[in-house]
């Protein structure tokens, strides 16, 4: 099975199968489990290791989510499929770095499950938009059945067992990503992580920890389990979302309103650029795709036309550019192969418009 099968498949996160959101592109729940009797993957021995894979890949097979999944062994794996895995947020930057860990992963795409990163288990369920109720709904009918077909580490003090402290408790981790430009522009961001941090939610990057937020997309998470039951965690998740949504459409009404035209013109001149650019890096056609975005949920563009950029997002990535041309590529090479599909994929869109009241 090949990482090129993932590329080849519409999927609801590439192709916007689920429900558009303005602000929230997707919501994740995550999973933390590990097997008893087993040490963490960081003290396990390979043959330990290459058990627990076996057994999980096993038990999830038969799961009806991952019926026909795609099967991946990290160290079978080369660096540019590993790479693409993790620009479509599949598995983590720690899973592909090594080499004995594995990824089993549904057809759809929306769940996935992580073997022998820092925990033996990592399930994770993506849906499109802000669904943050039903994508745990999901997640939750998994874990039973996992915890049904093999034993889990559990203790009936602290909760489910995990590597890190952090995540003993319920082991969960819901976050949303968040497309944030008005913040941005307006210079209000700073404030506004800082006060999500003070209340215990995590601000990371496009890609996670450690990255930077590409194309003014942050993820926003929980930061702590322990002590908290899985509804207090996404209750206090869905209040800050529900804010966020609030103080983002906020920034960019009031943008629009005190820029007049220049607002407009920071639109046509970031399509301007996409539509005849020869050479685009990541950076900077993340951040004019965060642009044409945001014109979309504004109505400076069709709304119809908000898909074909979130597909662009993903697709403009470095690891996906090389993927789909077959070959790897110099940092020119990759710039000239993103802007020449970014210019194929724009050539129909009309001119910029100003907002709609």
């Amino acid at each position: 099975m090949s990482v090129q099968d993932i590329l080849a498949a519409e999927n609801e996160l590439t192709h916007m199968l689920g429900a558009q959101q303005a602000v929230v592109l997707s919501t994740r729940v995550r999973l933390a489990r590990n097997l008893s009797g087993f040490p963490f993957p960081g003290w396990a021995k390979p043959a330990q290791r290459k058990e627990i894979a076996n057994r999980c890949i096993d038990a999830f097979s038969k799961f009806p989510r991952f019926r026909k999944a795609h099967v991946f062994k990290m160290g079978d794996l080369p660096d540019m499929e590993r790479a693409v895995l993790v620009e479509r947020h599949l598995v983590s930057k720690e899973l592909a770095a090594g080499k004995s860990g594995a990824a089993v992963i549904s057809r759809d795409q929306t769940c996935s499950v992580m073997i022998n990163e820092e925990d033996h288990i990592r399930l994770q369920v993506v849906k499109a938009g802000w669904h943050l109720r039903g994508t745990w709904n999901i997640a939750e009918q998994l874990d039973e059945a996992l915890g049904a077909s093999l034993g889990l580490a559990f203790s009936d003090r602290l909760g489910f067992l995990t590597a890190c402290p952090t995540n003993v408790g319920t082991g969960l981790r819901a976050s949303a990503m968040v497309h944030l430009p008005g913040l941005c522009l307006a210079g209000h961001i700073e404030k506004v992580s800082r006060a999500l941090n003070q209340d215990g939610l995590a601000v990371r990057g496009w890609l996670g920890e450690g990255t930077e937020a590409a194309g003014n997309i942050f993820q926003i998470s929980n930061q702590q389990t322990l002590g908290l039951s899985e509804d207090a965690i996404m209750k206090h998740l869905g209040t800050w979302i529900k804010s966020l949504v609030e103080q983002e459409w906020n920034a960019r009404r009031k943008l629009a309103a005190e820029e007049g035209p220049r607002f407009v013109d920071r639109i046509a001149r970031s399509l301007g650029v996409l539509r005849s650019a020869y050479l685009l890096s990541s950076a900077e056609s993340m951040n004019m795709l965060s642009h044409l975005r945001m014109a979309c949920d504004m109505g400076c563009l069709p709304e119809a036309n908000r898909h074909i950029i979130d597909r662009l997002m993903i697709e403009g990535q470095p690891a996906h550019v090389q993927a789909r041309r077959g070959e790897e590529l110099d940092s020119d090479g990759r710039d000239m192969r993103r802007a020449a599909s970014i210019r194929e994929a724009l050539v129909s869109f009309p001119e910029v418009g100003p907002p709609t009241p």
